[in-house]
């Protein structure tokens, strides 16, 4: 890698899971600190040295994050930040769906 340019060894990539995304408390003017730094390499690809001012470059990084559904102490993430994932929603199995997938797996062994 060049000066000024992290990330994982050449021809690799690095998978960051973040969990409980929308974890992080809204400030006074609703922002959440944690996911704003995530947001500001996710719209620029890296951050600035805060001493030197050096532009410190991250590639070849994949963010994959989960969380809960917003409400109960949890707040919707920002749209800035939302706009850079692609959303899934899996609803709650029933017990005879979760008995019926686990049985069948139990039955390989």
């Amino acid at each position: 890698r060049k000066k000024g340019c992290y990330g994982p060894p050449l021809n690799k990539r690095c998978l960051i899971f973040v969990d409980d995304l929308n974890m992080p408390a809204k400030e006074t003017y609703g922002a959440q600190p944690p996911i704003e730094l995530l947001r500001q390499w996710m719209d620029t690809g890296g951050w600035y040295e805060r001493k030197t001012s050096e532009f410190r470059q991250l590639v070849d990084i994949n963010f994959i994050g989960a969380m809960g559904p917003p409400g109960a102490g949890r707040p919707h993430i920002t749209n800035r930040y939302q706009r850079h994932f692609n959303l899934v929603f899996v609803l709650p199995f029933e017990g005879d769906s979760l008995q019926r997938i686990f049985s069948s797996i139990m039955q390989w062994f």
